[in-house]
């Protein structure tokens, strides 16, 4: 299937599109279900489920973030809402890091994963038997430890500004992996949400539609209805 979006609402490229009537790019909102990027007063909402592990959300982000950001969160008529589905134990290593900090990080945590996705998902999927088998022993820290160490985590965390010990901080929190869970076993139960990403307009998802091209001419039409 497809990609994630709302990350593509604040990559460092659209942040230097923010309006001068409001700085919606950098308006975060921590929901029940995740987060909320815009103006939260917008009449249109879109919901993105997305998969840090999902070759299709990085390429969504790649494709969407500046069109999304310029022509539609930037204006306040329209929020992003950023919703994880969880598929593997590297997916939740990725997902603590992108909410680690303050809630103002999180759009471009998100954005500098996705977009480094094609050079530590190959890391992941060619992990040595003696890696996976680090993954799935000892505590839950250590093996999320263990993931970001073998499949180059750390290296984008330090590029955001966390430091060794606050990415582990973050890497053992089971509050925040309990709520990440949660998150993904809604959402995956969402009628109409087989995969990654999958999108909504004001609550009704979009059948068929994973990608920019087939999402933004249903996003124009409800943007320019509301």
């Amino acid at each position: 299937m497809t990609r994630r979006l709302a990350l593509a609402a604040l990559l460092p490229a659209a942040m230097a599109i923010v309006a001068a009537a409001g700085n919606w790019l950098a308006t975060v909102s921590p929901q029940a279900g995740g987060h909320t990027i815009g103006n939260p007063a917008a009449p249109v909402t879109l919901t993105e489920y997305v998969s840090y592990t999902c070759p299709h959300c990085a390429a969504f982000t790649r494709a969407a973030e500046t069109p999304l950001a310029a022509g539609y969160v930037t204006p306040g008529r329209l929020k992003v809402e950023v919703r994880h589905l969880l598929r593997d134990p590297v997916d939740l290593a990725v997902a603590l890091l992108v909410n680690c900090g303050p809630a103002a990080k999180y759009p471009q945590n998100h954005a500098a994963f996705m977009l480094a996705q094609p050079q530590w998902l190959p890391r992941a999927t060619a992990a040595s038997a003696a890696q996976r088998a680090r993954w799935t022993s000892g505590d839950n820290g250590a093996r999320r430890r263990a993931i970001a160490g073998d499949v180059g985590l750390y290296t984008i965390a330090e590029r955001r500004g966390y430091s060794r010990v606050a990415a582990d901080r973050c890497l053992a929190d089971e509050a925040v992996a309990t709520r990440l869970a949660a998150q993904s076993e809604a959402g995956w139960k969402v009628p109409g949400v087989t995969g990654t990403p999958a999108f909504a307009l004001n609550g009704t998802v979009l059948a068929g539609t994973h990608d920019w091209a087939l999402l933004e001419p249903q996003l124009r039409a409800r943007y320019r209805a509301n």
